[in-house]
């Protein structure tokens, strides 16, 4: 359970860096208050699976999911950059994650 905890904080961590951007673009109180929904379920969620997962794991598969799935999301929504070098690295930091999951 707190896998799955961990990542639903690793994609509400995604939603969140998403709303910054909406927030910047759009300057809405519904924008903001998406943002502040996003990141505080994310670290409801992180808090929950650091109860039994080390923190190094946690924090880092924490971090590889929002940073990678932010930039994701940004070459989809929002046109950025899709040069191969980019989605290896992408790809390198997910595999650094799962390989974090094999070994806890």
């Amino acid at each position: 359970m707190a896998w799955i905890s961990l990542i639903l904080a690793g994609i509400f961590e995604m939603f969140g860096v998403t709303m910054i951007n909406k927030v910047n673009k759009d300057r809405t109180w519904q924008a903001l208050l998406l943002l502040i929904i996003g990141f505080g379920a994310s670290f409801v969620f992180l808090a929950y699976a650091m109860q039994t997962l080390p923190m190094g794991t946690a924090y880092a598969v924490w971090t590889g999911i929002g940073a990678s799935g932010g930039a994701i999301l940004a070459m989809i929504f929002y046109g950025e950059s899709k040069d191969w070098k980019r989605i290896l690295f992408i790809a390198m930091i997910l595999g650094a994650a799962v390989g974090l999951k094999l070994i806890s």
